[in-house]
């Protein structure tokens, strides 16, 4: 059975342990080469926050497929440099990107009563997870630059995981923290403009301070993940 077969359906385990087999070896811009002789283009969902590690990814994805659509979920929130940084990249690497969005009547409503304070795991909730799950269903292998070093939960993954009936595939899970910033520097890409200023990760305005990988996210709460990748 190849590897494509049967996309209708959940991948079974044995699949995803061949997958990730066939995958380890490979460099990161193999994997991605490997993705397209695997999965039907159109079958394949990508997305990016446009954040501190987003410019490896997405340089590698220009290069291999450059006709790749890219989803970007505009939360609403996001910091003006993130915006800024989201058009220098898109530009640079030439990339056709999609935003994706809650409906305005629930987003308002997480403004109106700055639901990002009081219940932070609603307000992703509204303007993370329903906009994703709404495209989800189109799409067979969903295609995220998580990498292990990032949180407790992220070092638990592997290349390919199966969760809530997509088949999720992380190309850079091993990289670590320095090989990225060595490719974004060989490669003489911008980084985002706020890792001068401390932020190792990035998200939304409310929710983000300077701080070591996700220890600036959600800043004083256990929580660490937004929701989409759980």
């Amino acid at each position: 059975m190849s590897f494509s077969e049967s996309l209708d359906a959940p991948a079974s385990l044995d699949r995803v342990n061949r997958l990730n087999d066939r995958y380890q070896p490979l460099t990161v811009e193999h994997r991605v080469q490997q993705l397209y002789q695997d999965f039907p283009a159109n079958k394949v969902m990508i997305t990016s926050s446009f954040a501190a590690t987003s410019a490896f990814l997405l340089h590698v994805f220009s290069r291999v497929a450059p006709q790749q659509k890219i989803f970007f979920i505009d939360t609403g929130y996001h910091f003006p440099e993130t915006l800024e940084y989201k058009k220098k990249l898109t530009e640079l690497f030439n990339l056709d990107v999609i935003d994706i969005k809650a409906e305005e009547w629930k987003h308002e409503f997480t403004r109106k009563n700055q639901i990002y304070k009081t219940d932070p795991d609603l307000c992703c909730s509204i303007n993370k997870v329903e906009p994703l799950e709404a495209i989800k269903k189109d799409y067979d292998i969903w295609v995220s630059g998580l990498m292990r070093w990032q949180s407790d939960h992220r070092a638990s993954l592997n290349l390919f995981e199966q969760r809530n009936g997509i088949l999720k595939f992380y190309p850079l899970i091993d990289i670590t923290k320095i090989q990225r910033d060595a490719y974004i520097k060989d490669h003489n890409l911008p980084f985002h403009p706020l890792v001068a200023k401390g932020y190792s990760s990035i998200g939304c305005i409310h929710c983000t301070v300077p701080g070591d990988d996700r220890s600036g996210r959600w800043n004083n709460s256990l929580k660490t993940e937004c929701g989409i990748h759980l």
